[in-house]
């Protein structure tokens, strides 16, 4: 099975296409074309579809009939986040509805002019995050932490195109000197972000259970957050209709220099998302393969 090599699949030539769709033939018709996007990849991916069919039949408990017809499902729905986050990119966002739920968690951090850890997962549309912000004129400003092999091409097409600045980001370098990029933002009161599902082979992990079975997780995002004199706050960005997203922030609870109790919260956290959301799950990779 196939293990995350630490970048995600597409081309800038993709992503051209559904912008081009997107602004002369509007978003249906992006999500009309991901049709043929979405089978393509139901035919062809065969590792990726093994992978993504052990998430529904043997986590979720699916019958087979119906895992495999998620599958494609799953597909498409990943295409149509991409395609709203190029859209409400592109300053098409009021053709979108937000909704909120622990809001008020950020709130009182914007209140209190304080700076939080936020961990995210590749589930929903998260990098979409701060156009929830704007509705509600809440003037944070976020800081992405990823690796160097994320920060792809397509991320700076899409930054390219974007009406609104680019949410920053914080490179994971091999000499640490992105821990004190993080601190320096932090203590400007601003918010520091990481998806903390997704580990690099060879780096230091925990492990935690996900949906009945054990996985694991890369050590830093949980590391940090645990050690860090900051509130740690749990966010996730769901699709819940074609037009309407919903944003869910809740506030770790665990102590001080207790990586694992951080990680057992954002796995619960996580799972009660999945269970809700179940095709949201964009990590097309063997997650739970066994060490």
């Amino acid at each position: 099975m196939a293990r995350w090599e630490g970048k995600s699949k597409g081309t800038v030539a993709g992503y051209k296409i559904f912008v081009f769709f997107i602004r002369f033939a509007g978003v249906r018709s992006a999500y009309f074309i991901l049709n043929f996007v979405a089978a393509y990849y139901f035919v062809f991916l065969k590792q990726s579809n093994r992978a993504i069919y052990y998430y529904f039949r043997k986590r979720l408990g699916y019958s087979a009939f119906k895992s495999r017809r998620m599958v494609f499902r799953s597909y498409y729905t990943f295409g149509q986040t991409i395609i709203d986050k190029v859209a409400i990119s592109s300053g098409l966002s009021d053709r979108f509805t937000f909704e909120f739920d622990g809001i008020e968690i950020l709130q009182a951090l914007l209140a209190e002019q304080q700076g939080a850890v936020l961990i995210s997962a590749h589930i929903g549309n998260f990098e979409i995050a701060e156009h929830f912000f704007g509705q509600l004129d809440l003037n944070f400003r976020i800081n992405q932490v990823t690796t160097d092999l994320e920060h792809s091409a397509i991320k700076e097409y899409l930054e390219s195109i974007s009406k609104k600045p680019s949410v920053r980001t914080i490179l994971i370098k091999e000499d640490l000197s992105h821990i004190f990029e993080i601190n320096a933002a932090l203590a400007r009161a601003e918010l520091v972000c990481f998806t903390g599902d997704r580990f690099v082979e060879g780096t230091r992990h925990l492990t935690g259970n996900l949906l009945g079975e054990d996985a694991h997780f890369p050590a830093g995002p949980f590391l940090i957050a645990s050690r860090l004199n900051v509130p740690v706050v749990f966010v996730y960005v769901m699709k819940q209709s074609d037009t309407h997203y919903h944003l869910y922030a809740r506030r770790s609870q665990a102590s001080r220099r207790d990586p694992e109790g951080v990680l057992e919260e954002y796995t619960k956290s996580l799972s009660a998302m999945l269970e809700r959301y179940p095709l949201q799950w964009f990590n097309y990779f063997d997650f739970w393969a066994k060490q």
